[in-house]
């Protein structure tokens, strides 16, 4: 049965939709089969694996609100081992239904139960929030995936996410865990990014994946083409860093 991990950030820009789609594709060439799940209203892993979100007959905001099968949304990537939920702008609207919904914050949990057993690992791209949306990944996930950009906020909202999956975990999912914390757009030149290292190492050592993900222009371009790094510069830096990134997670899950 597959592995669920929820990638979260409540804050904007720090790569947590690149590191989805990256890792994911990583992880599929290595010969694991993956789904992403995208629960980001923007839709942009949907974009960042080619798919045209004008023409979904379904998406992740149809299986959310219960109207459809989770089967019924998956479409098949052109990238070896790699299915996608994708979303459109419909999925905006989702927070405000699923309130007037019984059992709100399990939907994608009993939708994505129908097809974990067809998969290696799910990947849900979260919005940048804590609303009802990232509540239902966060219930539905095994873990949860944090990405961190290191800049001066890093730790205040890492502590804040931290708060928030002990509620969850409380409340509604005693077993989710954190699968780790990535960091990305490492630039180690800086004294700010060694100290926000320093900082996350203090306090989450034993959660911090080795593999940083680098600030470079490939790993902004790709999307633009609706191809993972590895796809379109197999070559560069983020494509290394991806592909380590995918090794140490698969070795981190056959402990």
């Amino acid at each position: 049965m597959g592995k669920i991990i929820s990638v979260v950030n409540q804050k904007g820009g720090v790569g947590k939709t690149t590191t989805t789609v990256n890792l994911a594709a990583g992880l599929g060439i290595k010969g694991k089969t993956v789904l992403i799940v995208d629960a980001d209203p923007q839709g942009n892993s949907s974009s960042g694996v080619g798919i045209n979100r004008r023409t979904l007959n379904a998406s992740c905001y149809d299986i959310l609100i219960g109207k459809t099968a989770a089967a019924q949304a998956i479409v098949s990537s052109r990238y070896k081992n790699l299915d996608i939920i994708p979303c459109n702008m419909d999925l905006a609207g989702a927070e405000v239904e699923l309130t007037e919904l019984e059992n709100r914050e399990s939907m994608l949990k009993n939708a994505l139960a129908t097809v974990r057993h067809k998969y290696d690992f799910i990947f849900i791209d979260c919005p940048p929030s804590l609303g009802l949306i990232t509540l239902n990944a966060l219930c539905a996930s095994d873990s949860v995936l944090i990405p961190i950009q290191c800049e001066y906020y890093a730790m205040e909202g890492l502590a804040q996410l931290v708060a928030t999956v002990k509620q969850v975990k409380r409340l509604y999912n005693p077993y989710i865990d954190i699968e780790g914390i990535i960091l990305t757009m490492f630039d180690g030149r800086l004294n700010l990014t060694q100290q926000v290292v320093a900082e996350i190492k203090r306090y989450f050592s034993d959660k911090l994946f080795k593999t940083v993900v680098p600030r470079t222009v490939r790993l902004s371009e790709a999307p633009s083409f609706g191809q993972p790094i590895q796809y379109y510069d197999a070559r560069s830096k983020g494509s290394l860093a991806y592909n380590n990134l995918a090794s140490e997670f698969i070795k981190n899950n056959r402990r």
